[in-house]
């Protein structure tokens, strides 16, 4: 058996290619869009991918599945559980609980696991050369190590009321149909730290069935399904708003992009035409150089492995877009849009100073200035961290207003008094200022240590 775990960093999702090596076929599970990758892995293993399949269909990442059979024409395997409302609108070769697919000498066992979504599967791999025993299971959104997925995104990202509740009661008995699976059986999940998808997934990549049954909280309500439901929905961060958009997308029929694109860099007198007609900056230099000197209405979202999810928080899926990046990091950056399906890139240009453009500078603060703000009522401060982070400990008087949402909720700012933001660590605060700024806010101050330096200087939180 080949096996191969594909881990994108920046959505913190995994993607999976197992191969039958003496039949020199593969399947890939949960595909990113952005294809090549699986295609050198087969290549340089001697497999042709021959099946696809998904676990569920996605709410945080715009699924490959449909990109990668166009390519190679491997046959897609997707679920046809959950009833009609949440089956997938494209041909496909559907699949209910106990279906097996066979892949050369292995097979994947299909598991009806709803409670994530009411059509989500598992998949348990048998290597049969080996023993007929399973040896793997993947479970996407399902169960991830120390945690397991989330039921509420379905009424709070995508709008569908009355199914947090429904789901986190199927959550808690596919759990306990789980737990009789035997302990030996390693886990691959579709997701690690740092995912939405969650509230406290761990940062190793996989685990057994047995591990799980012991350290994860999920398998300790055994015969408590009003407890479970309880601590499942309570405390869950909230879904990034572009999940919306990536569920019905993969879902419904939609254009396909089996390359990754090239965006060109933009001259000087195109840049400007499309600048003063209301294009979107968007401005992936790093916070420090941001503040030093932006073009006036431009956003700072840093090019780094949060770069997607705050783009899809901030940046309308039918608004173009310019970036602000060096050429070699663009690549990179257009890899990171394709997975949420953010295509609108108009180009990008890479130095703020050759635009003939006056530039603006941050007005950043350092603790003594920002405790001088404090308890006044002349001055706003906001606290722009997620409301699970704010109602976990903050600086008190602070206002909570999480930067996500901050553009629709430009009400609760004041336009008269100075404004003081500040995060955990000053990523998300130069979004905030910047969002700000555009917005024509100006007495804007930002404490860039945020939380993470004031416990350690301060200490003062109020929970």
């Amino acid at each position: 058996m080949f096996f191969q775990h594909i881990y994108d960093k920046s959505l913190a999702q995994a993607s999976y290619l197992i191969g039958c090596q003496a039949k020199g076929e593969a399947i890939v599970i949960d595909a990113k869009r952005d294809i090549d990758t699986y295609l050198q892995i087969a290549k340089e293993n001697n497999l042709t991918i021959t099946h696809i399949t998904e676990t569920h269909i996605h709410a945080d990442f715009l699924s490959g599945s449909r990109e990668l059979a166009k390519v190679t024409g491997a046959e897609m395997y997707l679920s046809d559980e959950g009833g009609e409302d949440w089956q997938y609108q494209f041909p496909h070769t559907g699949l209910t609980n106990g279906d097996t697919i066979k892949v050369g000498n292995l097979t994947l066992k299909v598991i009806h696991t709803p409670g994530h979504t009411p059509e989500s599967i598992s998949f348990l791999l048998t290597d049969h050369p080996a023993t007929d025993e399973p040896v793997m299971i993947f479970t996407g959104d399902f169960v991830f190590v120390g945690d397991i997925g989330r039921p509420d995104l379905l009424e709070k990202a995508a709008g569908i009321t009355g199914t947090q509740e429904k789901g986190a009661k199927e959550m808690y008995h596919s759990v306990q149909d789980f737990s009789k699976l035997p302990e030996f059986i390693q886990l691959w999940p579709g997701h690690g730290a740092g995912s939405a998808c969650g509230k406290a997934l761990g940062a190793v990549p996989s685990s057994t069935v047995g591990y799980e049954k012991i350290r994860n909280w999920a398998f300790q309500y055994e015969e408590d399904e009003e407890g479970f439901v309880k601590y499942l929905l309570e405390g869950q961060p909230e879904p990034p708003k572009y999940f919306a958009m990536m569920k019905k997308l993969n879902k419904v029929d939609r254009p396909l992009l089996t390359e990754v694109p090239e965006h060109p860099k933009l001259s000087k007198e195109n840049f400007l035409k499309a600048y003063q007609s209301g294009v979107k900056i968007i401005d992936t230099r790093n916070k420090a150089d941001f503040a030093q000197g932006f073009i006036p209405k431009s956003i700072n979202i840093q090019g780094n492995n949060s770069f997607s999810t705050w783009m899809g928080w901030i940046v309308n899926y039918a608004e173009p877009f310019i970036l602000v990046a060096q050429e070699e990091q663009m690549e990179d950056l257009t890899r990171k849009l394709m997975r949420i399906g953010m295509d609108q890139m108009m180009g990008y240009v890479d130095d703020v100073k050759d635009l003939d453009l006056e530039l603006q500078t941050a007005d950043i603060i350092d603790i003594e200035e920002f405790k001088s703000y404090l308890n006044r009522d002349d001055v706003q401060v906001v606290d722009v961290r997620n409301k699970t982070e704010y109602d976990a400990g903050h600086i008190e008087n602070a206002e909570n207003v999480f930067v996500g949402t901050l553009a629709h909720n430009l009400d609760k700012i004041s336009r008269e008094k100075p404004i003081v933001i500040h995060c955990q660590s000053g990523d998300r605060a130069t979004i905030a200022y910047s969002l700000l700024k555009k917005n024509g806010f100006e007495n804007v101050k930002n404490f860039s240590g945020g939380m993470k330096e004031w416990i350690e200087k301060a200490n003062t939180v109020k929970n």
